[in-house]
This record gives structure tokens, sequence and C-alpha cells, in this order.
């Protein structure tokens, strides 16, 4: 889901406690470009790590979340990127996160549209992200 306000370049991942029992969360996720085929043909994204990682106590049902941010695709049908690299777009993505395992999420309305293979990530947080 996208945080109100961000326009196409964030999004919020939410995980949510399914088990039985309290889990800890702590770190920065890994996030990789996917489409809805093979494993083995995500691409890696280069992750830019912001705040300080701090362990998060999830009870069950209980919810932690980390927010990516992407540099945009500018225009509109004919997107480019300032840096000059080819504009990419990904139906979803994998995010992992320590203690939690890779998780594949979309967005709610669309698709991911980013430049230059990079996305930044928070630590994971009680918190939900703004």
């Amino acid at each position: 889901m996208r945080p109100p306000g961000t326009g196409t370049g964030a999004a919020v991942v939410e995980f949510t406690n399914v088990s039985g029992r309290t889990c800890v969360l702590k770190g920065h996720p890994t996030v990789a470009g996917a489409g809805n085929g093979s494993p083995e043909m995500n691409v890696p994204l280069t992750v830019k790590q912001t705040g300080a990682a701090a362990p998060v106590k999830v009870s069950p049902g209980g919810k932690a979340w980390v927010k990516l941010t992407f540099v945009q695709v500018q225009g509109e049908g004919d997107g480019y990127c300032v840096s000059g690299s080819a504009p990419v777009v990904y139906p979803t993505m994998v995010v992992r996160l320590p203690g939690s395992g890779a998780h594949q999420v979309a967005l709610d309305d669309g698709q991911f549209a980013e430049c230059d293979d990079t996305v930044t990530v928070t630590a994971v947080s009680a918190a939900r992200p703004s």
C-alpha cells in the first residue's frame, strides 16, 4: 500500500505475525524486482538503508512495517529516468526481512516503476511509517 502523499515512489510493506507465539524482527530488508514467474528471474535491487535497526517484538496477530522508497519514473506513457537509465516496471517485489523470510508483495493500484535498480529501505518498525 502506498502511503498518502508520497506519489508513486514509495510503498509501505506490512508484516503480520500469523504464528501462535511472539516473534522478534530486526534489521533492514533486501528487495528484488519480480514478475509472476520463477524466483530465479528476480532482479536484486541495490538497497540503501536508513534508520537504526532495533528489535521489534510482534505478538500473535501483531504487525510491523518497513517503507520502500524508489527513484521515480518521470513522465507519463513515455516515462524516463533523470539519470538516463531505462525505466523498469515490476508487477511485484520480493521483500526479505531477517526473522520473517521472503514475501512477494504487490501494490493495490498498479506496478512498481523505478529507476536505477535502487531502493531506500527503513529498518523494521513497530510504528507504521508515513
